[in-house]
């Protein structure tokens, strides 16, 4: 790429009497001769999270028999899918389609935030739901009274301010970084690992702080998760009826599905203290989080769920009386 190039050596002779004011972000360089059908593909992708995942919040807050915990955590979910995967994907349909690469000092630390942002509260939320699923499952005759909309809120409030409370340190630490080599940032999002690596400071101590918040929050997240998950396996498998067995892991096997989905990803490119030599590996396993579970995640949930489907037809239904 002409530009790559240009901008490279221009950063290598004026060295470090000079600060970098943008970067490249470089995509998919191998695949970027066919940047208009990937655009095409990502697009449509794009289109369908949003679209499948507003659809969740819609009908959740337009049936009423929908308005419980549960449903709420799920449109809850569905609305930071929405906002996770526009943080990321409009910039890589530019790079696709026009091969707009270059990306502002600012706007790179603002994605970052976002970016870091919504991933903490999703894992958050996920240990939340898991917790609900839990109370739902295994104390049936408490569940209402513990488990109240009012609650319900007040803990999506706590996972939603926790994740800007976690990232605003490492933000920080980054923005009060030297950048003066090159500024090619090896990835299609400017994330916290790919960008540190650009520094020509010393970056061990944020490499070494991103490592343990990133162990602290994903081990602390599937800690929560996996002791209800067991609790609701030995809750089910004392269940009298197989009946009662199947509704009980219908209900718990979409949320399995997107955790295993979330999980997998995220230990595979944050829970490693060196970053250096894994950012290539990184890109693939981000479009996981980025384009492939936002777009799976309204199909798990609706597809397997006997009430939203019901719910969904009802809401077709009023929609073609009205015309």
């Amino acid at each position: 790429n002409r530009k790559e190039n240009e901008s490279y050596n221009h950063m290598e002779k004026m060295g470090n009497e000079t600060s970098v004011k943008e970067f490249i972000l470089e995509g998919f360089p191998a695949v970027q001769h066919l940047g208009k059908l990937l655009f095409g593909v990502l697009l449509l992708l794009y289109l369908v999270s949003i679209v499948g995942n507003t659809v969740i919040v819609m009908i959740m807050w337009m049936d009423h028999r929908l308005q419980i915990p549960m449903y709420l955590f799920l449109s809850g979910f569905s609305f930071l899918e929405c906002c996770f995967t526009t943080s990321v994907i409009p910039k890589l349909l530019a790079i696709f389609l026009s091969g707009m690469q270059t990306i502002s000092f600012a706007a790179c630390l603002t994605q970052t935030f976002v970016f870091l942002t919504l991933g903490v509260t999703g894992f958050f939320l996920m240990a939340v739901m898991s917790i609900d699923r839990y109370m739902a499952i295994c104390n049936p005759l408490h569940y209402h009274s513990i488990m109240t909309m009012r609650v319900s809120f007040l803990l999506i409030l706590f996972c939603c301010s926790i994740g800007p409370i976690v990232t605003t340190s490492l933000i920080i630490k980054v923005s009060q970084l030297s950048f003066c080599g090159s500024n090619i940032i090896k990835h299609f999002v400017c994330d916290l690992g790919p960008l540190t690596q650009l520094s020509c400071s010393d970056t061990s101590s944020i490499e070494s702080l991103a490592f343990f918040l990133a162990l602290f929050i994903i081990l602390s997240s599937l800690a929560v998760t996996i002791i209800c998950y067991i609790n609701i396996a030995l809750t089910i498998t004392h269940l009298p009826s197989a009946k009662e067995r199947q509704k009980a892991f219908s209900t718990c096997s979409s949320h399995l599905i997107v955790l295993f989905l979330m999980y997998g990803s995220c230990i595979f490119i944050y829970m490693k203290p060196n970053q250096a030599n894994r950012l290539d590996t990184n890109k693939e396993a981000a479009l996981i989080n980025t384009v492939v579970t936002p777009v799976l995640n309204p199909f798990i949930y609706t597809l397997r769920n006997k009430q939203f489907r019901q719910a969904l037809r009802d809401v077709i239904f009023k929609i073609k009386l009205l015309r």
